[in-house]
């Protein structure tokens, strides 16, 4: 048996996903050893090599290709699940009176955050003022009590920004795909490339079944799921699993590699991450 130290997130989504693999319900030998973790940590986790599967924004990915692998399978795609900017409800409702505004973002290295930089080099032409990063549910109450101007919000505050009087301003998702028909890539999933071509796949293989397990019997991960939902209602859970768990978790396939593409040649055009080499995305033995 092979243990790897793994870190995701506890939102609803990563421990449905993942509850078959980390409580041994599926076989491949591989077990992981599991941190819970923000994105913003996961995301420095990856770019310091410190374990060995990680749940990351496919924005930093870019900055980790050299050392992992994205797995073709596990992470976070979809359609009307984008990242929303919240302003309070005596806010302007134009974009560009963001221009010079203090923004908090759950991390300078999110998909999110990447997403509002290519909206807002068309939606705010005065330029962004102060950005602020905090954990994604410090957001919302920072935007409430005037503490900053505006927030980039991901995950339930979909479901739950309205019980903080807040105005969702512009939608990321909506824009992306009005510009590029593409699903939205959001969250990663990658492996040490030092684990070799067997044990990667053994792993994507162990990823998929723990998804198709989730779905098969979803009662099994429900404690799990509400125990690290952060007293998150259960219906809000259930929302937040519907959202952002779908046929890309199981399989990215050739949407799901093109959206994948699509953000990252975009943003790299744009100046905003590091150039992909070609292939760096390719899966061993795909």
């Amino acid at each position: 048996m092979t243990v790897l130290s793994t870190a995701y997130s506890p939102c609803p989504n990563d421990t449905f996903v993942f509850h078959a693999w980390a409580h041994g319900l599926v076989p491949g030998g591989l077990t992981p050893q599991v941190t819970f973790a923000d994105i913003d940590v996961t995301n420095g986790l990856a770019e310091r090599g410190a374990l060995d599967v990680l749940k990351i924004s496919y924005a930093a990915l870019p900055y980790v290709l050299d050392e992992y692998v994205l797995l073709p399978c596990g992470g976070a795609l979809g359609r009307g699940c984008g990242p929303l900017v919240l302003t309070g409800p005596t806010a302007s409702k134009d974009p560009a009176d963001l221009a010079g505004r203090t923004v908090a973002v759950p991390s300078e290295r999110s998909t999110a955050y990447l997403l509002f930089r290519l909206w807002a080099e068309q939606a705010v032409p005065g330029g962004l003022g102060r950005i602020v990063v905090l954990p994604f549910h410090e957001i919302m109450p920072a935007v409430r009590d005037g503490r900053v101007d505006a927030g980039l919000v991901i995950h339930e505050a979909r479901f739950t920004y309205q019980q903080y009087g807040l105005h969702s301003l512009a939608d990321m998702g909506e824009a992306w795909e009005a510009a590029t028909g593409l699903p939205i890539p959001l969250g990663a999933i990658v492996a040490r490339r030092s684990l070799g071509a067997e044990r990667l796949r053994a792993l994507a293989s162990s990823i998929r079944a723990s998804v198709q397990h989730a779905w098969a019997q979803p009662q099994d991960s429900r404690d799990y799921v509400l125990a690290n939902a952060q007293e998150m209602d259960p219906a809000v859970a259930d929302q937040h699993i519907a959202l952002y768990v779908n046929d890309f978790t199981a399989d990215l396939g050739p949407d799901g590699y093109a959206a994948v593409h699509g953000l990252l040649d975009r943003a790299a055009a744009a100046g905003l991450v590091p150039a992909t080499a070609p292939g760096a995305l390719d899966f061993p033995g795909a």
